[in-house]
């Protein structure tokens, strides 16, 4: 009876169950790849599962068309292959996914794309990882599921009139896909601003919410060249949590994210966008400012940010703030780490250009269990 319980426990749904790896990494965009390069070297066995039906699928699905990345290809490789692309060029977000589905083929990474992963749990000594019908097991586990979680939209967005088309900015793709009439950008930091200068061509445009502030310099002038690699250097290395003023502004960072990059205020004034307070409800279905204003708009672009969900994590290894409670990726549930998360040792940590740091440090952290 035993065996015959052991032999239905090994299978579901009649597809083999239950694969065991040294490693099993939850995410293949650029930190769960960067996280493969080096177990690869390691020579352990290890399997990336990746939600999307393609490699870059976040970049290809969640981004809009315009979209270019604020930092030059320079700063925009992952370990072993620099980003093919002039050292001074930024990148598009399509440019990037094609890379990272060039970088995963060219290091033969053993990427499993399609691979929603239901619930992570503790076996033992090791994980478990359900997908599905499919269930895999590891000592190890990395959570690389970066920065694109669920988008965050006001609660009170369902009470605006139906007739307002609204959308979440990982939905926006280009003007195309709005109605004639004024269009309210809820949020202003660099997707708000980015996507307002290209909406601004052909709707009136409101920009709604705190000034971010802004970098000192134009990211692609010739006073780029030689201020960047100092920015860089700064972000990389003096802006981290084992610094007293990476630790000071860490917070700051994960509570209201980056200044403006690319658009400044001078840009948001010449194309006409009208900057206005904070959206904070709705009234007769249409959007109410912090200063009382009421906005007549035919469509609201929630540039909002994401909220990141790990409720199929169960492991005890969160804190009040739901946020993983980790040291530099490494959780307190031995044999779990965490890399792509924001500011997770540097302000850099989840750049396609800055992660590098982060996988290799914890691979050698698996490496030393």
């Amino acid at each position: 009876m035993a065996i015959q319980e052991a032999a239905l426990d090994s299978r579901r749904g009649g597809v083999p169950t239950g694969e065991k790896f040294d490693t099993i990494v939850i995410g293949g965009g650029q930190a769960g790849l960067a996280v493969g390069y080096y177990l690869k070297r390691s020579g352990s066995s290890f399997v990336i599962l990746d939600a999307s039906e393609r490699i870059g699928g976040s970049w290809r699905t969640r981004t809009w068309n315009s979209l270019r990345l604020f930092t030059p290809a320079r700063y925009d490789g992952l370990p072993g292959w620099p980003f093919p692309a002039p050292g001074w060029s930024y990148p598009t977000a399509r440019e990037t996914a094609d890379y990272l589905e060039a970088y995963a083929a060219r290091f033969e990474l053993p990427v499993r794309t399609g691979m929603t992963v239901d619930r992570l749990s503790k076996h033992g000594d090791g994980y478990v990882v359900e997908c599905g019908e499919h269930r895999y097991e590891a000592e190890h586990v990395v959570v690389a599921t970066g920065f694109y979680g669920t988008p965050s939209v006001p609660a009170f967005a369902p009470e605006l009139d139906p007739r307002i088309v609204q959308m979440h900015s990982s939905e926006y793709r280009d003007p195309s896909q709005l109605r004639p009439g004024g269009v309210l950008l809820v949020g202003a930091g660099n997707s708000g601003a980015d996507i307002a200068m290209e909406v601004s061509k052909t709707h009136r445009t409101w920009l709604s919410g705190r000034d971010k502030g802004q970098v000192p310099i134009r990211i692609e002038s010739r006073l780029a060249r030689f201020v960047l690699p100092i920015l860089w250097f700064v972000a990389s290395h003096v802006l981290t949590v084992k610094t007293p003023i990476g630790r000071k502004v860490r917070p700051h960072v994960l509570a209201n994210g980056a200044p403006r990059i690319r658009v400044k205020a001078d840009d948001l004034l010449a194309a006409g966008v009208e900057r206005v307070p904070k959206t904070v409800g709705a009234t007769d279905g249409r959007p109410v400012l912090e200063d009382g204003r009421i906005l007549d708009v035919a469509n609201v672009i929630w540039c909002t940010g994401f909220r990141q969900d790990f409720g199929w994590i169960d492991v005890p290894v969160f804190g009040g703030d739901e946020a993983p409670q980790h040291d530099r990726g490494v959780a307190a549930e031995p044999g779990l780490y965490f890399v792509g998360l924001d500011f997770l040792y540097a302000f850099t940590s989840e750049n396609v250009g800055g992660v590098y740091r982060d996988a290799r440090y914890v691979v050698k952290q698996i490496a030393s269990r």
